[in-house]
């Protein structure tokens, strides 16, 4: 394959593999499915179907969040997979460094979210038309000379770009945002920092546990 479009020869190594399903490690700033246009059709999605060509697509992240992401190897498997999410029987663990030093060790934000149209994709909160979204959080641990403090995250639902406009109303906005930090925050780091750390489940075919980690490189 072409591998022009990203710094590093980015090949995937599965987390996790069986006959029915393949977890990677998605690297920051790549699609995770093609968009529009011949420029953007490297994506996770084809580096791993070049590989694995049965692979189907579940779910996706950002653009510019890395981590575990979860692809089905047959059309069962994608159903079941695909149900799974809709139903919120997957647990999803986020990492991310925010800035600030946020006050309480644990919360919850429940702020509806709807597309930002006129700037799409940009999502925004709005009580009036919103969709209910609700993220849990954990202070891990506070840096008081940037000042920021990195979270576990735990989105209830999955909108889109739901943990990095929650975090913005919450007034911590991730490190490296280019969507939803100011420019200071924004040039604190080079990438997003935002990583999905841990998907766990039970396999809608075998009925084991399964419970997939990757720790974030931030």
């Amino acid at each position: 394959m072409h591998h022009t479009q990203f710094p590093h020869p980015w090949q995937p190594e599965p987390l996790f593999l069986d006959e029915h399903i393949i977890a990677v490690n998605k690297p920051a700033n790549m699609l995770s499915v093609p968009g529009k246009g011949p420029d953007k059709q490297d994506c996770l999605v084809a580096r791993v179907s070049a590989v694995y060509p049965d692979s189907l697509t579940i779910h996706r992240l950002d653009y510019a969040t890395s981590g575990v992401i979860l692809l089905a190897r047959n059309t069962v498997a994608h159903r079941a997979m695909s149900r799974l999410f809709e139903t919120r029987n997957i647990e999803k663990r986020y990492v991310a460094v925010v800035a600030g030093l946020v006050a309480q060790e644990t919360g919850e934000i429940n702020q509806p979210l709807i597309c930002d149209w006129p700037n799409r994709p940009l999502q925004k909160v709005d009580h009036a038309q919103g969709k209910p979204a609700t993220t849990r959080y954990q202070r891990i641990d506070i840096n008081p000379h940037v000042p920021c403090s990195r979270l576990a995250l735990t989105p209830i639902t999955g909108r889109s770009h739901q943990l990095r406009v929650h975090l913005q109303w919450l007034g911590h906005p991730i490190l490296g945002d280019e969507f939803y930090a100011p420019s200071e925050i924004r040039q604190l780091s080079r990438r997003l920092l935002l990583h999905a750390e841990r998907v766990a489940f039970t396999h809608p075919i075998t009925g084991a546990a399964i419970a997939i980690e990757c720790p974030a490189e931030f």
